[in-house]
Formats: structure tokens, sequence, C-alpha cells
């Protein structure tokens, strides 16, 4: 698999680097396909360090900033930032040229007119829309592909949504029984990262995601088309076993400016670029003895003598209050550990090295770095953070999982739709989430499937019993969504879970309140390209939608 992605994301650079310099009779859908897939969902260093990570990562609450070695503080993003606003606004921008390109390439009268290659460009747009609309809300959609007009409008997310299922089902009738795009360069093949060119595996993705689509929509103002998508949805063919999973395999030597991945920003952005993994997470598999946690998450590294230094702009009471709040979180864990006080009257801890798993509390502010020492608190696997060029394996992005189809189906079921038993679904989910990190990294593979079994035979969390059965299932499709923190964020928001995340923070001794005075963020504000080009039908949007806030709820949350 390497190589062959090397070599897909080799013809990628090459047509990056200088688009002009290919030829026309060189242009290929299948060479467009990996541009897309990878701008989409493995962008460049920029957009990879300042839209994913700092951004949606952050707000699925997964990942957090503010540790006492880390350069950023976790209030970051919390408070309007021009910079990294824009960042976000600009990735999605760039990745509209990309798709709609290959849209244009492949549809009738492109230069490489192929109904069965335009079925993939429609689920790659449909991807793409999906998660454009749920980071902003209303954005340009039915008039975006149109050179002809300048000022596309701004689309409500209940046409947006009607479009993206139209757009699948499309997709779903043009690959009928259809195995392959065609032969020789016809065939996307190797170039397709997702699934080799298998339209069989398309056509179920495709599915999926309409599932998906729908069930968020569920409960929204008008969206009359719901009830029908689900039961369609659920009629036809949705991903199943673990060859379905759609992931992006990382290139290990690709230049980061080309396509970049976590290790890119770990390693190489300098001192202070690390971050931890949240207390929402660590605790969600810790307390259920969930085996996915040495997966996910290294030990703290712990030490001896970690001194709690005493800010000069703390007086004796607030530092009381934020070291005893340091402790509790420790104390929450369960954690074994010393506290003396040294002669500065300064709190000094000892704890062993690398052996718990402790998660670091979201949104601490900045006045909490002196308190939040960085070896108090897990990060994420190597394999999560592996530097490239090392011979490593590195973790794929996340699309969709097999996981999350079962999840989904077990939400539907709970929901009243379809015949499956929820309880059924729900742990073949479980199940698909455990396996698909079988990787041989932190726990060999046998004693890891072992653990697994003890897991679905023995933990609670493996089982709908009739009580709280939708959070386990929100929770569940929140964990399984680990570093792809678009999707995990709009759980949370969607559906409430976890709950520690959608309550957001009410004490600003220890949390940042941000612009948002401690609620979760709904969205993202738009970007500065829309208000200098765009500005009236921009105002027509946030008219229709709410302010340009990140409390504005979604048309499909409110």
């Amino acid at each position: 698999m390497a190589l062959s992605l090397t070599c897909c994301t080799s013809d990628f650079v090459d047509i990056n680097k200088n688009p002009n310099a290919v030829q026309e009779t060189q242009v290929y859908a299948r060479y467009i396909l990996t541009n897309a897939q990878v701008r989409l969902f493995a962008p460049g260093f920029n957009s990879y360090q300042e839209a994913l990570l700092a951004n949606a990562d952050r707000y699925s609450g997964m990942f957090c900033y503010g540790a006492s070695d880390c350069k950023w503080s976790d209030g970051f993003g919390y408070t309007f930032d021009v910079g990294y606003t824009n960042a976000v606004w600009d990735y999605f921008e760039g990745c509209t040229s990309t798709i709609d390109t290959y849209l244009k390439l492949t549809e009738a009268g492109g230069r490489r007119e192929n109904p069965l290659a335009y079925a993939t460009a429609l689920v790659m747009k449909s991807l793409f829309y999906q998660r454009f609309t749920d980071t902003f809300g209303e954005i340009p959609y039915s008039e975006a592909r149109n050179t002809q007009i300048l000022y596309p409008k701004f689309d409500s997310q209940l046409d947006i949504y009607k479009g993206i299922i139209n757009d699948l089902d499309t997709a779903m009738t043009l690959i009928g029984d259809t195995a392959v795009t065609g032969s020789g360069f016809e065939d996307l093949g190797s170039n397709d990262l997702f699934y080799g060119g298998d339209l069989r595996k398309w056509k179920k993705l495709a599915n999926t995601l309409k599932l998906k689509v729908a069930l968020r929509a569920r409960g929204a103002s008008g969206a009359s088309f719901v009830d029908q998508a689900i039961k369609e949805a659920l009629a036809d063919p949705l991903l199943t076993s673990a060859t379905d999973n759609v992931l992006l395999p990382k290139d290990n030597v690709i230049s980061q400016w080309s396509s970049a991945c976590y290790g890119d920003v770990w390693n190489n952005l300098g001192i202070g670029s690390g971050w931890a993994v949240s207390q929402s997470l660590i605790d969600l598999l810790q307390k259920n003895d969930d085996p996915r946690l040495s997966k996910y998450a290294q030990p703290a590294a712990g030490g001896d003598s970690l001194v709690i230094p005493h800010p000069e702009s703390d007086d004796a009471d607030m530092y009381q209050k934020r070291k005893d709040f340091i402790l509790s979180v420790f104390d929450d864990v369960g954690i074994t550990y010393t506290e003396r006080i040294n002669d500065k009257s300064e709190t000094v801890i000892s704890m062993d090295k690398n052996k718990y798993y402790i998660g670091q509390p979201v949104r601490f502010n900045g006045s909490m770095r002196d308190y939040a020492r960085t070896e108090f608190f897990s990060t994420p696997s190597q394999y999560i953070i592996q530097a490239k060029n090392e011979g490593q394996p590195i973790a794929p992005e996340i699309v969709l999982t097999t996981a999350e189809s079962y999840f989904m189906q077990a939400q539907a079921a709970l929901d009243g739709y379809g015949s499956g038993d929820a309880n059924t679904l729900y742990r073949e989910g479980l199940k698909q989430a455990l396996l698909l990190w079988n990787n041989g990294i932190g726990m060999n593979k046998d004693d890891y499937l072992a653990a697994v079994d003890d897991f679905m035979a023995n933990s609670p969390m493996a089982n709908l019993d009739g009580t709280n059965d939708m959070q386990k299932i929100a929770e569940q499709r929140w964990l399984a969504n680990y570093t792809e923190g678009f999707e995990a964020w709009a759980v949370v928001r969607k559906l409430g879970y976890p709950v520690s995340l959608a309550q957001g923070v009410q004490d600003a001794d220890i949390f940042s309140m941000g612009d948002l005075d401690g609620a979760y963020p709904q969205r993202m504000r738009y970007g500065s390209s829309p208000y200098s080009t765009n500005n009236d039908n921009l105002q027509k949007a946030i008219a229709d939608q709410g302010p340009d806030v990140q409390a504005t709820k979604l048309w499909w949350a409110k």
C-alpha cells in the first residue's frame, strides 16, 4: 500500500505544484480524484494545523492546548481570531475548486466524460459540502459552480441537505451494479485512495452518507425528506465490514506542504507544538476499561518533584483553588501521587513516570498554564503523532467507518426506523470500532483481540439496556471519530453527548469563557473573504440564519 500510495500522491503533488504543466491529454479523472481526496481530508500543513487541529479537533473536545509547555492557550479559538477563522474558510474555499474540477471533468460534455467517475465526483461533492455547511451553516452551494455568477447566493442548510441527498441518489443510480469506472486510464484504480476504484464500495459509502445526513436533519424545521431518506438508506447496502471502512492512508514521505499529518505539527513546529488528550475522552475510555485507551493515548509522562509554581499574579486563595482543581483531576481517576510544599510555599507533585492515563480538562484559560504541567496529562499515541520518513506506520485519516454505519443504524432503530434490533446493531458497531485499532501498536494483536472479547462480554458499555441508550450510541459515535474533529464536533452539537463537553464551562478562574461566555461552540464565524467579496449575499444569510457568532445554532441543531 505504501508504494502505491506514494505513486498516487506523487501524481497529486506534480499537478498541485504546476497544474498548467499538465497537458490536456494527461488529464484523467483518476489524478484529479487523488487531488480531491487529499485536499479535503489531508491538506497541506497550514490548513491541517490551523483548520483541522486548532479548530475542529479542539471544538470536538478530543485534543487540548494550554499545558505548561504548549505555545497555545486552550482558550484559543473560543475568542474570535481572524487569522485562524480565515484559515478554516480558506481551507474550504480551496477545496471548492478542486471538487468542481473533478465534477466538470467527468460530467456530460466534460473532457473526460464518464458517468461512473462522475458518480464518485458527486459523492466527493457530498462529503465536502456536508463538512462545509456543518462548520458554518449557510454557504454558497447551488450557484457556487456557475462561473457566470460572480456573487453566488448562500443557500439554506435545508436546501443544501436536500441537494446532498439528491446527489447521492444520482450517484447510486449511475453506479448501479458496475464494479469499475472503465479500463486503462479510465479506471480509477490505485489513484482512488479510498477504495482502489471499487464502485460497489463507493455505492455503500454514498448510501451510508445519505443515512448520516438524514439522521442529522431529523427534527429540523422543514426537513420533510428525512423519513423517506432514512427508510431508503436502511433498505439498501450500507458499510458493513472492515473492508468497507473509508480511510485515507498517510503517505510516509510526502512533503508536509502538500499533505500533512499530526506528526508534522508535533515534530516540526518547534518547542511547544504538542498538545494533550482531553479529560472527556480519557475518562470515557478508562472508566469503561475500553481497550482503545492505549491506542488513542500515551500515559502522562509524570515524574519526581514536579513543581506547580506560584504565579505572582495569583494570591494565596487563587493559588490554592487552581492547584486544588488540578489535584481533583488526579483524584477523579484514582492515581497515586505525593504532594509536598517546598521552601517557596509551592506545591510539588511526584507520580510514577509513564503509568497513568490522565486527560486534560478542555478550555483552560491562560492563567492555568503554570498549574497544568505538561507532565500531568496524556498525549496522543505515537501512532497518531508519528513523524514521517522514519519507516513507522502513521494513523490514516478517518472519512467514514463501518462502526459509525452500525451506530447510526442503531440510532435509527431507537428512533423507530427499520426492523433491525438496536442492541445488535450497536454491538456490531462497537466491535467494528474496537477492531479498527488492532494495529499491533501499544498492545500486540492477540492481546488486543482478547481485550476486545473481554470488553464485549463484560463491559456495561457493550449493551443497550434501555437506560441511556441514545447517550451510549452518541458517545460511541464520538469516540469512533477520534481524530476526525469535524464529525465528532457535529455529533456533540446534534446529540448533546458527551455532556461534559456539550454543557460548556462555568468557572472563569479555571476556564476560558471566550466570546461564548463558556457555552459550547455551535459553528464557526465566516471568514473575511465573503465579507469583502460577497457581502450582500452574506448579509442575507446572516439575516436568515442568525448573528455571525459561534453561539448561533445551525438549522439541524435548533
